[in-house]
Protein backbone atom coordinates (compact mmCIF):
# COMPACT_ATOMS: atom_id res chain seq x y z
CA UNK A 1 0.00 0.00 0.00
CA UNK A 2 1.37 3.41 -0.97
CA UNK A 3 0.45 6.48 1.05
CA UNK A 4 1.01 10.09 -0.03
CA UNK A 5 2.22 12.42 2.71
CA UNK A 6 2.31 16.12 1.89
CA UNK A 7 3.44 17.63 5.18
CA UNK A 8 6.93 18.96 5.76
CA UNK A 9 6.97 17.03 9.03
CA UNK A 10 8.52 13.90 7.66
CA UNK A 11 11.44 14.41 5.40
CA UNK A 12 13.27 16.74 7.39
CA UNK A 13 16.72 15.53 8.07
CA UNK A 14 17.96 14.17 4.83
CA UNK A 15 16.87 17.28 3.03
CA UNK A 16 19.24 19.36 5.08
CA UNK A 17 22.21 17.08 4.72
CA UNK A 18 21.76 15.47 1.33
CA UNK A 19 20.39 18.36 -0.69
CA UNK A 20 23.65 20.26 -0.52
CA UNK A 21 25.74 20.38 -3.65
CA UNK A 22 28.18 22.57 -5.47
CA UNK A 23 26.68 25.61 -7.13
CA UNK A 24 23.46 25.64 -5.16
CA UNK A 25 22.28 28.66 -3.23
CA UNK A 26 21.59 28.83 0.46
CA UNK A 27 17.88 28.86 1.23
CA UNK A 28 16.58 30.58 4.33
CA UNK A 29 14.73 27.90 6.36
CA UNK A 30 12.38 30.59 7.72
CA UNK A 31 11.47 31.81 4.25
CA UNK A 32 7.83 31.36 3.33
CA UNK A 33 7.15 28.72 0.71
CA UNK A 34 4.97 29.30 -2.33
CA UNK A 35 2.09 27.77 -0.33
CA UNK A 36 2.42 30.32 2.46
CA UNK A 37 4.00 28.08 5.13
CA UNK A 38 7.60 27.80 6.12
CA UNK A 39 9.92 25.49 4.24
CA UNK A 40 9.98 21.91 5.55
CA UNK A 41 12.53 21.28 8.26
CA UNK A 42 16.02 21.09 6.86
CA UNK A 43 15.06 22.28 3.38
CA UNK A 44 18.24 24.16 2.73
CA UNK A 45 20.82 23.82 0.04
CA UNK A 46 23.59 24.95 2.26
CA UNK A 47 27.03 25.65 0.88
CA UNK A 48 28.49 25.05 4.32
CA UNK A 49 31.30 22.51 4.44
CA UNK A 50 30.50 18.86 5.03
CA UNK A 51 32.94 17.22 7.46
CA UNK A 52 33.21 13.46 6.89
CA UNK A 53 35.13 10.99 9.05
CA UNK A 54 35.43 7.26 8.36
CA UNK A 55 37.76 4.31 8.84
CA UNK A 56 38.90 4.55 5.21
CA UNK A 57 38.36 6.50 2.00
CA UNK A 58 38.75 5.23 -1.56
CA UNK A 59 38.57 7.28 -4.74
CA UNK A 60 38.08 5.79 -8.21
CA UNK A 61 38.46 8.32 -11.02
CA UNK A 62 37.50 5.79 -13.69
CA UNK A 63 34.18 5.14 -11.97
CA UNK A 64 33.80 8.79 -10.85
CA UNK A 65 33.16 7.98 -7.22
CA UNK A 66 34.48 8.38 -3.70
CA UNK A 67 33.67 5.78 -1.04
CA UNK A 68 33.89 6.41 2.70
CA UNK A 69 33.86 3.08 4.59
CA UNK A 70 33.43 2.13 8.22
CA UNK A 71 31.88 4.21 10.98
CA UNK A 72 31.05 7.07 8.64
CA UNK A 73 30.00 10.31 10.30
CA UNK A 74 29.14 13.26 8.05
CA UNK A 75 28.26 16.63 9.58
CA UNK A 76 26.97 19.81 8.01
CA UNK A 77 25.89 22.63 10.29
CA UNK A 78 23.36 21.07 12.72
CA UNK A 79 22.74 17.83 10.79
CA UNK A 80 24.69 14.61 11.25
CA UNK A 81 24.53 11.45 9.13
CA UNK A 82 25.84 8.09 10.37
CA UNK A 83 26.28 5.02 8.13
CA UNK A 84 28.52 2.07 7.47
CA UNK A 85 29.32 3.41 4.01
CA UNK A 86 28.82 6.66 2.10
CA UNK A 87 29.39 6.75 -1.66
CA UNK A 88 29.56 10.00 -3.63
CA UNK A 89 29.08 9.75 -7.40
CA UNK A 90 30.09 12.75 -9.44
CA UNK A 91 29.86 13.92 -13.04
CA UNK A 92 33.30 13.54 -14.66
CA UNK A 93 32.94 16.71 -16.72
CA UNK A 94 31.52 19.16 -14.20
CA UNK A 95 32.86 17.47 -11.03
CA UNK A 96 29.45 18.12 -9.42
CA UNK A 97 27.72 15.51 -7.31
CA UNK A 98 25.22 13.33 -9.17
CA UNK A 99 24.20 10.99 -6.41
CA UNK A 100 24.93 10.29 -2.75
CA UNK A 101 24.26 6.83 -1.31
CA UNK A 102 24.46 6.02 2.40
CA UNK A 103 24.16 2.34 3.34
CA UNK A 104 24.14 0.23 6.48
CA UNK A 105 22.28 1.40 9.58
CA UNK A 106 21.76 4.89 8.21
CA UNK A 107 20.82 7.47 10.83
CA UNK A 108 20.37 11.20 10.33
CA UNK A 109 19.82 13.55 13.26
CA UNK A 110 19.12 17.22 13.76
CA UNK A 111 17.70 18.42 17.06
CA UNK A 112 14.68 16.29 17.99
CA UNK A 113 14.32 15.10 14.40
CA UNK A 114 15.81 11.87 13.19
CA UNK A 115 15.46 9.33 10.42
CA UNK A 116 16.75 5.77 10.21
CA UNK A 117 16.87 3.31 7.34
CA UNK A 118 19.17 0.76 5.76
CA UNK A 119 19.80 2.92 2.69
CA UNK A 120 19.40 6.58 1.79
CA UNK A 121 19.94 7.91 -1.73
CA UNK A 122 19.91 11.51 -2.91
CA UNK A 123 19.54 12.04 -6.65
CA UNK A 124 20.97 15.49 -7.34
CA UNK A 125 19.58 16.01 -10.86
CA UNK A 126 16.08 14.91 -9.87
CA UNK A 127 16.15 16.62 -6.45
CA UNK A 128 14.79 13.39 -4.99
CA UNK A 129 15.58 11.47 -1.79
CA UNK A 130 14.78 7.78 -1.35
CA UNK A 131 14.97 6.00 2.02
CA UNK A 132 14.75 2.21 1.92
CA UNK A 133 14.67 -0.62 4.42
CA UNK A 134 12.95 -0.34 7.79
CA UNK A 135 12.43 3.42 7.49
CA UNK A 136 11.51 5.27 10.68
CA UNK A 137 11.18 9.05 10.70
CA UNK A 138 10.59 10.94 13.94
CA UNK A 139 9.99 14.51 14.92
CA UNK A 140 9.47 14.76 18.65
CA UNK A 141 6.79 12.18 19.41
CA UNK A 142 5.47 12.02 15.82
CA UNK A 143 6.58 8.88 13.98
CA UNK A 144 6.07 7.31 10.57
CA UNK A 145 7.30 3.83 9.62
CA UNK A 146 7.44 2.15 6.24
CA UNK A 147 9.66 0.18 3.94
CA UNK A 148 10.33 2.92 1.40
CA UNK A 149 9.99 6.69 1.43
CA UNK A 150 10.40 8.90 -1.63
CA UNK A 151 10.61 12.67 -1.18
CA UNK A 152 10.36 14.99 -4.19
CA UNK A 153 12.07 18.14 -2.95
CA UNK A 154 10.89 20.60 -5.61
CA UNK A 155 7.28 19.47 -5.23
CA UNK A 156 7.43 19.26 -1.42
CA UNK A 157 5.67 15.92 -1.78
CA UNK A 158 6.43 12.48 -0.41
CA UNK A 159 5.28 8.87 -0.72
CA UNK A 160 5.53 6.20 1.93
CA UNK A 161 5.24 2.50 1.08
CA UNK A 162 4.35 -0.03 3.75
CA UNK A 163 6.69 -2.55 5.24
CA UNK A 164 5.67 -5.75 6.98
CA UNK A 165 2.12 -6.56 5.96
CA UNK A 166 2.24 -3.83 3.31
CA UNK A 167 1.09 -1.10 5.67
CA UNK A 168 2.41 2.28 6.79
CA UNK A 169 2.38 3.03 10.50
CA UNK A 170 1.93 6.64 11.61
CA UNK A 171 1.72 8.18 15.07
CA UNK A 172 0.77 11.85 15.30
CA UNK A 173 0.74 13.50 18.71
CA UNK A 174 -1.38 16.65 18.70
CA UNK A 175 0.38 19.69 20.12
CA UNK A 176 -0.99 20.87 23.45
CA UNK A 177 -3.59 23.64 23.23
CA UNK A 178 -2.45 26.97 24.49
CA UNK A 179 -4.41 28.20 27.43
CA UNK A 180 -6.84 30.90 26.47
CA UNK A 181 -6.00 34.24 27.98
CA UNK A 182 -8.71 35.77 30.16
Amino acid sequence: MKRVVSTGLLFLLLLFFLSSGAGQERVDPNKKSSRGGTQPFGFTTSRSPIDITSDSVEGDQKKNLIVFKGNVVAKQEEATLYAHQLTLYYDPETRRLREIVATGNVRVTQGDRRATSQKATFFQNENKIVLEGEVVIREGENVIRGEKVVYLIDEERSFVEGGKGGRVSTTIVPSPKEEKKK
